[in-house]
């Protein structure tokens, strides 16, 4: 008798099915007519099973109307990018400029410390020889 019911089960709507679980099992109650249209009356406003609305009379071809579409979407999204890529490369060139102005003042330090470097081997040397002779 079980394999008779599971195969109903399989075969009739979510509906029907559920009033034949709960009567096969004891103890629970069945599903009353109202309950099951109200279940009925909520998988038609369900969002997922709502029926797409016919296309309008001003749209006689549909592959036009979302190629339009997509075209717009496009063309803002290209847009968008090259403003980015803009605003990208202007924020590299003044990092550059900022970065070649580091470069050139460490240059001119180094410059400064090796002249600095030499005045006080020259010092050093001096010293050294004074106190030899």
């Amino acid at each position: 008798m079980e394999d008779a019911g599971a195969t109903a089960g399989k075969l009739m709507p979510a509906a029907l099915n559920m009033r034949m679980v709960n009567s096969n099992n004891n103890g629970l109650r069945q599903t009353s007519s109202q309950e099951m249209e109200c279940a009925n009356v909520n998988e038609e406003n369900s969002p997922q099973k709502k029926k797409k609305k016919a296309p309008s009379l001003e749209s006689a071809n549909p592959f036009e109307t979302i190629a339009a579409g997509v075209s717009k979407v496009l063309s803002v999204l290209v847009s968008e990018f090259a403003e980015t890529l803009r605003e990208r490369a202007a924020a590299d060139a003044s990092q550059m400029k900022e970065l070649e102005a580091i470069l050139a003042e460490a240059r001119n330090l180094e410059a400064h410390l090796k002249e600095k470097k030499k005045h006080l081997k020259e010092t050093l040397a001096l010293i050294s020889d004074k106190l030899k002779g």
